[in-house]
């Protein structure tokens, strides 16, 4: 990072940073991938078996996240550099997603913690910021009672949007093990002890 770079801050979500939040997804979060900045990271969230995620608005989007968000049922890590939202970090315990969107039952639990998607500023990206997300969170995690920390990047991405789950070689850095493949789309599973 440039030495006339301000120095990068990491946050947690809580409810009085929610309009921080909105602001980055509203903004430069998605500047380069407009048609997935209808999310609001509620993906991981939403309840896939008994809706259609294809039938949900951005508004629905927005607002199923701020009642979230003011519920404290979403967890993750805000990153700042000069007081704006630069990175973002979807993070929580098994508790928090749907066992299915986890991979199922058999990679969730009481102590495993998730790192669900990335989000980073496009003007922010190989600067450090996915990394010093990825580690807020762990130790998030760590302090919240978690043994494990999961991730499930993806093959074979192309381009930084669709790599939105965390490059495998930022998890493999960071001291995450291989566990496995999902049979169904061939993405990775990747654990690390906390």
């Amino acid at each position: 990072m440039p030495s006339s770079s301000p120095p990068i801050t990491i946050d947690p979500l809580v409810p009085g940073s929610a309009a921080a939040f909105f602001r980055f997804f509203d903004g430069e979060a998605f500047a380069d991938n407009p048609a997935w900045a209808s999310c609001y990271c509620r993906f991981p969230f939403f309840d896939h078996a008994r809706a259609s995620w294809d039938e949900q608005s951005p508004a629905d989007n927005r607002s199923g996240t701020a009642a979230r968000i003011a519920r404290r049922n979403m967890q993750g890590y805000l990153a700042r550099a000069g007081g704006q939202v630069v990175g973002w970090v979807n993070a929580g315990p098994s508790r928090l997603y749907p066992p299915d969107n986890l991979g199922g039952p058999e990679l969730t639990g009481d102590r495993i913690g998730h790192i669900v998607c990335f989000v980073v500023a496009p003007s922010w990206r190989r600067r450090g910021v996915a990394r010093a997300l990825l580690d807020a969170a762990c130790q998030g995690l760590k302090i919240q009672g978690m043994t494990h920390a999961q991730a499930n990047p993806r093959r074979g991405t192309k381009g930084d949007g669709a790599n939105h789950h965390g490059p495998l070689a930022l998890y493999l850095e960071a001291g995450f093990d291989l566990l496995g493949e999902d049979p169904q789309d061939g993405s990775l599973y990747v654990r690390k002890a906390l």
